[in-house]
């Protein structure tokens, strides 16, 4: 609004224009005589659509809200006694000038922010200056990143540095690196400048999942910034140096070395890596003898939400317990000998963990930390970690220790104990590699005694646990589940593959107790009668919401992965199935499932069905395709009944398929959007041609035992599913040209397996360089193959991760160092000469 003060004859007519010759959004060429006593209600979209604006503006309101104007006009200029200014400005900009100089709100966004600071800059309006400030500042002080793009944060440090803004460029880099896990997700983050990025990973509030991620950043970064004269190797050393060699995961420092640029760097990394193993092993604390301690710190932030430390088996109780003190502690060595000894006590943490307490060292809290991984940390006690975390993170809600063995119901205890927060717990291990059995005795068998007292004599309360994953837990028995059972009571999803040494009584008692269960996978077990009427039971309660409850657990599941269970017959699988109504995800594969059990299962919801190596026909298996529209991963490979064929008197004796593509296929292209499927038996370069419409968005490719996809369909491949990521060919004829055709059309592709396959194939297919493929698997197709050929590979695939080679006689002892020199970053092998 004008100032009441102001005369009415105190007026001076500015006339703006757009210096742009041409603007989309102006439609007339005339003039528009606008008066800013009436500025709240202009209407801007339609001011735009003028060239040229003339207003009315009050003197002296400009002279007091813009220093540009008041030089200009209360001096002795000749200036001072015009009634009339022109300016050219760009006219949106301008407007909203006026506006911010007459009390009028003005709104600052992305897309005008730097219009108005250099329009408040050039003109010196403090007002319109604070305001870009003051929105500025909020902006940078989200946590939600989703709010600005980073070309935004790139544009606007590029202009406060450009006019020697010191608060702009100090709020874009303290942005940044509070967001960096946001930033290096963005396409537009090897535009980022030089001095930016260097501000921002110098920055101390650099949050980072965990150092991989920031040395791939910064490769990445300087790969794509290498022809920047500007820009000088002592530039990107000084960046590199911010890297904490020490907590680099071994593979990925390993996989880095064939990159002649970064070669010593991560040199030095892997010796510092081997060198804290040889410490922990020995149970020395001699890294505190050293100068700064950064290099071992932990990378944890106010702003981390996450902290990821897995397959980093160099990080030991002691240094997770050091990084979470304040940086002065560890910096003077008067308090270095405080904590040499406390550390020591806490790598006996497994024998007495009562050693360390809260109140003999100031610990930092991370209240943001919500998710903690750990897996693959052989050398980090998990009772140790706990009482660390109980300490620091006090919002801890995902913990992840995958791979670890040190493991007991005791332990899981202990975490819900320290960590009342925890909701998701996930403590497997793999499996994969074994040929699991079930003792016979397990199913039938009762529970073992055990002394669940300490429970009931606790008194404390239940834990929120809702997700537990225990796969592979082979020592897991009957009263570690009782013992899991008496205080994880809200366990909405379950994962028990693998525990052979549960029995099926065992595990029923566990999902009576357990009665909010919605996933269960229960793969490779004695899951078995008991277990079905565990689930097929109705149960009469209340809820949290005081809702009364009155039905089965069946009726509620959405996962149920039995796969391998053969203490299940057909009879209770039929009792079972016709239970659900609200399944997304079935597993039955390698089960007594029969067409009658499978058609009696209710819902219309799947996502995933699995039904590999079963007896299932395709009758009955289209029946749940047409019901289910919703599929998106079909397995089926191992299913021989899936195409049954007839003899047609008239053809002589000629077999011919039921419908001439399977009942299968043609209700997958009628209804299914797939993103993966598995083939068996009875598939053809036929059964591709219906698929085609189900197969657009597809991922993952498997073709088994008893598909035949011939070369047509193979060739075909790569336009039929251009965004394939995985493909794995077990006994099809495949040839040279269908290979190259995949290698040159599947750019994205992770995944290529080519196992017992006939055909003549050669080296000359896989020269094609796929930096993406990460696991491949040559398995009885290659006998040709040499070191030299060898050699092509890791020249083609310089990312691998696994590696299977089977057949190859002529490899002799010196592949394995082509191996090792070519993928320093592998994680599986499997070599066999014959």
């Amino acid at each position: 609004m004008a100032s009441s003060s102001d005369d009415d004859n105190d007026f001076i007519l500015l006339t703006i224009t757009n210096p742009s010759q041409f603007e989309e959004n102006i439609v007339s060429n005339q003039d528009l005589l606008l008066s800013t006593a009436e500025i709240s209600s202009w209407d801007l979209p339609s001011i735009l659509t003028f060239s040229t604006l003339r207003v009315q503006a009050h003197r002296t309101r400009l002279i007091e809200q813009s220093s540009y104007f008041h030089g200009m006009l209360s001096w002795s200029f000749s200036e001072s006694q015009l009634d009339h200014i022109s300016i050219e400005w760009e006219l949106e900009t301008f407007v909203n000038i006026l506006k911010c100089i007459h009390g009028c709100s003005v709104d600052v966004t992305f897309d005008n922010v730097i219009n108005f600071y250099e329009g408040a800059l050039y003109f010196g309006v403090k007002v319109l200056l604070e305001k870009c400030k003051t929105w500025f500042l909020e902006v940078t002080s989200s946590t939600m990143p989703s709010q600005m793009q980073l070309d935004d944060l790139i544009s606007i440090w590029n202009f406060g540095f450009k006019h020697a803004n010191d608060y702009l460029p100090e709020l874009c880099a303290s942005y940044l690196a509070k967001n960096f896990m946001w930033a290096i997700s963005c396409k537009s983050f090897v535009d980022v400048p030089y001095r930016l990025l260097q501000d921002c990973v110098k920055h101390p509030h650099l949050t980072i999942h965990n150092e991989m991620y920031l040395s791939d950043a910064l490769f990445m970064w300087i790969d794509a910034n290498t022809k920047d004269l500007n820009i000088t190797k002592s530039n990107y050393i000084d960046i590199l140096k911010e890297i904490r060699l020490s907590l680099l995961p071994l593979w990925f420092a390993a996989g880095k070395r064939r990159n002649c640029h970064y070669a010593k760097l991560v040199d030095k990394s892997i010796t510092s890596v081997f060198t804290l193993l040889e410490i922990s092993s020995a149970g020395s604390l001699s890294f505190l003898e050293g100068g700064d301690l950064k290099d071992f710190r932990i990378r944890v932030t106010e702003y981390s939400k996450k902290v990821n430390l897995s397959s980093c088996p160099q990080i030991t109780s002691a240094i997770l317990f050091m990084s979470l003190l304040p940086t002065l502690n560890c910096t003077k060595s008067m308090l270095r000998n405080t904590i040499k000894p406390l550390l020591a006590k806490l790598e006996s943490l497994e024998r007495d963990p009562f050693l360390i307490s809260q109140g003999l060292l100031p610990m930092l809290s991370f209240e943001a930390v919500e998710e903690v991984d750990i897996s693959k940390c052989d050398r980090l006690h998990l009772r140790a970690a706990i009482e660390c975390f109980s300490m620091s993170f006090p919002s801890l809600k995902i913990l992840k220790a995958t791979y670890l063995l040190n493991f007991s119901t005791t332990t899981l205890r202990q975490l819900v104990l320290k960590c009342p927060a925890i909701c998701e717990v996930d403590l497997a291990i793999d499996v994969s590699p074994i040929i699991l059995e079930v003792p016979k005795n397990s199913l039938t068998s009762g529970l073992r005694p055990v002394d669940v007292s300490p429970l009931y004599k606790s008194k404390v309360s239940l834990s929120n646990i809702i997700k537990l994953t225990l796969e592979g837990r082979t020592e897991l028995h009957d009263s570690d589940l009782l013992y899991i059972a008496k205080f994880c009571t809200n366990l909405q999803h379950l994962n028990l593959k693998g525990c052979t040494a549960l029995t099926d009584v065992g595990m029923s008692d566990l999902i009576c107790r357990c009665l909010r269960l919605k996933s269960i996978i229960l793969c490779h077990t004695s899951f078995g009668l008991n277990s079905v009427l565990a689930l097929c039971s109705d149960f009469h309660g209340y809820d949290n919401t005081t809702t009364q409850i009155s039905e089965s657990l069946a009726f509620n599941i959405q996962t149920l992965h039995i796969g391998n269970c053969k203490g299940v017959d057909e009879t209770s699988l039929l009792k079972l199935l016709s239970e659900t109504q609200m399944l997304k995800s079935l597993c039955l594969r390698d089960t007594h499932i029969t067409d009658r059990a499978l058609c009696s299962l209710r819902g219309s919801s799947l996502e995933m069905l699995d039904v590999s190596n079963t007896m299932v026909s395709g009758e009955a298996l289209a029946h749940i395709i047409y019901r289910n529209t919703g599929l998106k991963c079909l397995r089926v490979k191992g299913c021989r009944n899936l195409f049954r064929c007839k003899c047609d008197a008239t053809t002589m004796g000629e077999f011919s398929y039921l419908n001439s593509c399977g009942e299968v296929e043609i209700a997958l292209g009628k209804t299914c959007r797939l993103h993966e499927i598995s083939l068996g038996w009875g598939f053809s370069h036929f059964s591709m041609e219906a698929l085609k419409p189900a197969i657009t968005t597809l991922r993952k490719l498997t073709a088994g035992l008893g598909s035949s996809l011939g070369e047509a369909a193979l060739v075909q491949l790569p336009s039929a599913c251009p965004i394939l990521e995985s493909v794995a060919l077990y006994f099809q004829v495949i040839s040279d040209s269908i290979i190259v055709n995949i290698m040159e059309s599947l750019r994205n592709l992770q995944v290529l397996a080519l196992c017992y396959c006939f055909g003549d194939i050669s080296i000359a297919a896989f020269k094609f360089f796929m930096p993406n493929l990460r696991k491949l698997q040559l398995e009885r197709v290659n006998p040709w193959m040499t070191n030299e050929d060898l050699v092509i590979l890791t020249q083609s695939f310089p990312n691998l991760a696994e590696l299977s080679l089977l057949g190859c006689p002529l490899l002799d002892s010196d592949s394995q160092q082509i191996i090792s020199h070519g993928w320093p970053g592998l994680l599986s092998i499997h070599l066999e000469v014959w």
